[in-house]
């Protein structure tokens, strides 16, 4: 991938959409194209393949999809597989038409069975059954995987795919009942000592165990795979290390400076026991992830308060 390239970052306000165009401009990519959603409804598959013809990028960087924790795939079944099953095919379809030659899906974890052997890698995807709670999200991931896999065998081009583990970073979503597990803990746990309680309740027993990826190390991968001559179909990007979420719940309790009482909630689900990627295929390579949790827990803290003053936390 060159500077001088045209690239289109599907999702660029979104959390990994945002990182990618910080981590372009840095490294002196001046030919970033976005559209926001009012712009262009990525969903619309007519529409999207128009744009593309129109814009005719030289690469395309998929990060846009509609994403949320346990609570908001256990209401929304059917918005998660609908939803990510149009974004995916109108982007990666329509990039194909508009005859773009390189596209990086960006995936998820979640796409590897619930049991599947630890540290977990790439051949373990569609070797087991997926985790119930998000499956309609892994499925519609594992579709645009083996989409872009189909296109690259079949008509030469180059269409590749990441798969993170667990993202985090600024920029992130807030929301109470759509937000993933780290973000959702910040404003939980900031809310809670700006009011004084005593006690903060957290879902599950606090037992399971997972891998966490700083957004920016996420989009300083895409370069480097971008960058690669021959990538493989799919590569797995995390950090190799875990921990139990009950840790994680200190750890971001003590960032925002809460320190009352934090209680389980025992009767919510806890997901997968484990979540550990095997990201030796990429490392190889020579990328590897540089911000720790605690930087980049503390980071994603003072962006999420000063996005609060400035009026752009999506809360």
């Amino acid at each position: 991938m060159k500077p001088s390239e045209r690239i289109f970052v599907a999702g660029h306000r979104g959390l990994v959409g945002s990182a990618l165009v910080r981590k372009l401009t840095a490294a002196g990519y001046d030919n970033v194209v976005t559209a926001t959603r009012q712009e262009l409804d990525l969903a619309d598959h007519s529409a999207t393949a128009a744009w593309l013809h129109a814009k005719k990028p030289d690469v395309v960087i998929l990060a846009a999809a509609k994403v949320g924790g346990i609570a908001a795939n256990q209401s929304l079944p059917a918005d998660f597989i609908a939803e990510n099953l149009a974004i995916s095919t109108s982007v990666i379809m329509g990039s194909f038409q508009a005859g773009v030659k390189t596209l990086l899906n960006l995936g998820s974890a979640c796409i590897y069975p619930k049991h599947a052997e630890q540290p977990i890698r790439e051949s373990a995807l569609l070797t087991g059954p997926l985790e119930p709670t998000n499956e309609p999200y892994a499925v519609a991931k594992i579709a645009a995987l083996k989409l872009c896999e189909a296109l690259r065998r079949q008509h030469g081009v180059r269409y590749f795919s990441l798969m993170p583990n667990n993202l985090y970073g600024p920029g992130d979503n807030y929301h109470p009942g759509h937000s993933h597990v780290i973000p959702g803990l910040i404003r939980r746990f900031y809310e809670a000592k700006l009011a004084g309680q005593s006690e903060v309740v957290v879902w599950g027993t606090g037992s399971p165990k997972r891998e966490f990826l700083y957004s920016d190390d996420l989009a300083a991968a895409c370069l480097h795979v971008l960058a690669l001559d021959n990538p493989p179909d799919v590569m797995n990007v995390g950090t190799g290390e875990d921990m139990p979420i009950s840790d994680l719940v200190r750890l971001v309790a003590e960032t925002t400076g809460y320190a009352g009482r934090i209680v389980n909630d025992t009767s919510k689900p806890d997901g997968t026991p484990r979540k550990l990627l095997d990201s030796t295929r990429l490392i190889t390579t020579g990328w590897r992830a540089l911000v720790g949790l605690a930087e980049g827990l503390r980071r994603t803290f003072e962006d999420f308060t000063l996005s609060l003053g400035n009026g752009t936390a999506r809360i």
